[in-house]
């Protein structure tokens, strides 16, 4: 009879669903940017769906990401319910801050959406391709001014990258960083700037407007309903994603890493999260697994590339 109940005790244990992880999710900067939003809807859908009975979001802002990303590391080792999202403006910082803690420290699980950079001017300028703005680059790099986000970051790398393919000297280009994207807004409406260069979402309302004229966008393909040519079409070989990402803690188990990669594909699958890609305008490339790890350390390697050659990184 006894060992009948344990018998039963334990098939009816192996009968009930796993727990469900209460997730905590660092966004590595201030509230309103985009690795918050991504944590804050990262809660709302594993909520929603019930992949997490509860999940909070904690703020750790400064240097790109790099203050957060070493204290995620060096507190959460070990820890299968801690989270963190990042990006691709995160592996710029790390270089050009010579920061000791690089997403080798953390558990890199999936990338989660991604922005296409996107270059415009206002409508008065003369310049009406991506070939006239080319020209004018290859005739004096200097004098072809660039407005867009901090230095190194993702908008500074596609500048340099242009150049590059372009055939001029990247050290040579004239970017101006502006700190918050309505301040480069208005550089460029201003015309205080040649051109600028953003992700679409920076600028869609203008060039809808008809205020921006957006000469093109670095997918590897024709985005719908963005009436733009490739990078690549107008001859540059450019491709460049903003992505985001969402690692775990070091120091997991195999299991531990399976069981959180298995919760984030359901989140990605999910009509909440579906939804709000849709309402915020994301685009959805996730990417897990072995792929996952194989992208991301091609752009690491060509990011450093690109700091190198643009002068940031020695």
């Amino acid at each position: 009879m006894k060992h009948f109940l344990i018998a039963s005790f334990l098939a009816g244990a192996v009968a009930f669903p796993a727990v469900a992880a209460d997730y905590s999710v660092m966004a590595p900067a201030a509230p309103g940017g985009g690795w918050d939003q991504t944590a804050r809807t990262m809660q709302v859908a594993l909520q929603q769906e019930k992949i997490s009975n509860r999940v909070q979001v904690m703020n750790v802002p400064g240097a790109g990401g790099t203050i957060g990303i070493a204290q995620f590391a060096s507190q959460q080792k070990g820890n299968p319910n801690a989270l963190m999202v990042g990006g691709y403006v995160m592996v710029g910082a790390i270089l050009t801050n010579k920061s000791p803690v690089t997403l080798k420290d953390v558990t890199p699980i999936a990338r989660l959406t991604g922005e296409y950079e996107v270059i415009v001017v206002p409508t008065s300028s003369d310049i009406k391709t991506m070939a006239d703005l080319v020209t004018k680059l290859k005739a004096d790099p200097g004098s072809v001014s660039w407005g867009g986000g901090s230095a190194g970051g993702t908008d500074h790398i596609g500048a340099g990258l242009i150049a590059k393919a372009a055939g001029v000297d990247p050290t040579k280009i004239n970017y101006i960083a502006f700190s918050g994207g309505g301040e480069a807004l208005a550089a460029i409406l201003g015309s205080q700037v040649t051109a600028g260069i953003s992700s679409y979402g920076e600028f869609e309302s203008q060039i809808k407007a008809g205020s921006l004229r957006l000469l093109g966008i670095s997918s590897d393909k024709k985005i719908d309903g963005i009436d733009a040519p490739t990078l690549k079409e107008s001859g540059l070989d450019v491709v460049l994603q903003n992505w985001r990402m969402v690692a775990a803690a070091p120091g997991i188990s195999e299991e531990q890493k399976k069981t959180i990669t298995a919760d984030i594909e359901k989140l990605v699958k999910s009509k909440t999260w579906q939804d709000n890609l849709k309402t915020k305008g994301w685009m959805d490339t996730y990417l897990s697994g072995p792929a996952f790890d194989e992208q991301l350390a091609k752009d690491i390697a060509a990011t450093e590339t690109i700091l190198k050659d643009i002068g940031l990184v020695k």
